[in-house]
């Protein structure tokens, strides 16, 4: 007999494509599960814009939030009764591995990092998510409800990522988020230079690395003129270049510039992962000289150390709570980092994991970022907290459209909490994705398992 998880995914296979599906390679074949209205009530509401509502109720109805606010009408909808407990948005992790790295960590899956070459911008992570791998659903119990799946950051350019809902699933177009943009992965620092440098090649130092980043935007910026011409002269693209006298002759498609001129086009989100203050420095004004966006530095150990620079320019900072010092330039860390990259006006402060772990406790790693805050004088409430992993990181990737927020409208990715999310005690007792009712501490058939997990020991 199979799961609830394999019967959930068998089911998705059969339902029909999103509008426009045709027109995007890998289309996103992702449907919410149907559900009927729920109506959460008389809990403590962290709604993801600095609200805290006590006694409130969040009525879910065809997949969105329909209302947050005291004394909600039921409607007919399924009262789950929230007395004494905390409700939040969906937890969102902006920098996962999952599926491209699964558990167990075999070679045989290990489809992060294409290191043949120092920018293989060419490779779409969502091509070796593996849907199967049992990290999904253990972060889907920790109250994770959408991430973004990246590529490893052994090159200078890794690739595009993709972002997940986290739904069981068997193809990866099913979990595929409808409408987030593509991403691409960008690494500076030792990774590159140490992997390439160590087999005698181009980038061996940091001087290396900032050339070879160059060099392929210059690539880029041909390839996308030349495209641009065409589709002025062809009225072709949908990107609304008009029409011309058609004489111009078609370029021949290259999968790796496309990615870039993507970027340079506003298309496709830049994440880059990025230790030291001063190669931040480097990559903003690398940005401007290529005229194209950051949306967010990942693990910078020392972005406090930019923490106005990068409100300025509306960067976020997707950090650790506390890791450091595990290689040079991670040395020079402190566990106050995201609280004072987070102190700025318009500052936009993210806690990540990184890990198959740490995806399942994200609320904890906040919970330390809260506490080493306060040891500093900065007011840190949970209702101000629960921005980084949840408003915060939906901007990040190019989300908040959608997600994020419990507000009129949203995405309802809802987490009922048994108490307050930031108590190392606190578990995630129902997560709903969509409105739909897919993890439930308390019933053993809302506890999705993987297929590959099915007849595997686990210890209790």
């Amino acid at each position: 007999m199979r799961t609830k998880a394999s019967l959930l995914a068998t089911a998705l296979l059969a339902l029909p494509l999103l509008a426009g599906a045709a027109q995007t390679p890998y289309p996103s074949t992702y449907q919410p599960v149907a559900s009927g209205p729920v109506l959460i009530r008389n809990a403590t509401v962290l709604t993801g814009d600095g609200q805290r509502l006590e006694g409130a109720d969040v009525l879910m109805r065809d997949g969105r939030i329909a209302a947050v606010g005291p004394g909600l009408d039921a409607a007919g909808a399924t009262v789950v009764d929230a007395s004494g407990k905390w409700v939040t948005p969906g937890i969102i992790d902006v920098h996962s591995h999952l599926g491209v790295y699964p558990s167990p960590g075999a070679a045989a899956h290990s489809d992060g990092n294409e290191m043949t070459t120092p920018v293989t911008s060419q490779v779409w992570a969502e091509h070796a998510v593996w849907p199967q791998d049992p990290g999904f659903p253990t972060a889907l119990a920790g109250g994770v409800t959408s991430l973004m799946v990246l590529p490893g950051s052994g090159n200078l350019i890794g690739g595009r990522g993709v972002v997940l809902k986290n739904v069981p699933a068997t193809t990866m177009q099913q979990m595929k988020f409808p409408g987030a943009p593509h991403s691409v992965k960008m690494a500076c620092g030792e990774n590159p230079k140490r992997y390439y440098g160590g087999r005698g090649q181009s980038p061996m130092t940091r001087m290396g690395n900032m050339a070879g980043y160059r060099a392929a935007f210059i690539e880029a910026q041909k390839y996308r003129a030349a495209w641009d011409k065409y589709e002025a002269a062809n009225g072709e693209s949908g990107r609304g270049r008009g029409k011309g006298n058609g004489d111009a002759e078609k370029p021949a498609q290259d999968l790796r510039l496309e990615t870039l001129a993507g970027v340079m086009r506003g298309d496709i989100t830049v994440q880059i992962h990025c230790y030291r203050a001063d190669e931040m420095a480097l990559m903003m004004d690398l940005a401007k000289e290529f005229d194209f966006k950051i949306a967010a530095f990942h693990h910078g150990v020392e972005a406090y150390k930019l923490a106005d620079e990068l409100a300025e320019e509306g960067i976020c900072g997707a950090l650790w709570a506390d890791w450091w010092g595990f290689k040079m330039e991670a040395y020079d860390g402190i566990q106050e980092n995201i609280a004072l990259v987070d102190r700025p006006k318009n500052s936009c402060a993210v806690v990540h994991s990184d890990s198959a772990e740490g995806i399942q406790r994200l609320n904890q790693e906040a919970a330390k970022v809260m506490v080493r805050g306060e040891r500093v004088g900065l007011k840190l409430p949970p209702e101000h907290a629960i921005r980084w992993i949840t408003t915060n990181a939906a901007r990040a990737i190019g989300v908040a459209d959608q997600t994020g927020l419990l507000a009129e409208g949203k995405m309802a990715d809802v987490v009922v909490w048994n108490g307050n999310p930031f108590s190392v005690y606190a578990k995630a007792e129902r997560v709903y994705v969509d409105g739909a009712l897919l993890y439930d501490r308390a019933d053993p058939s809302r506890q999705p398992v993987t297929d590959f997990m099915l007849g595997q020991e686990v210890s209790p």
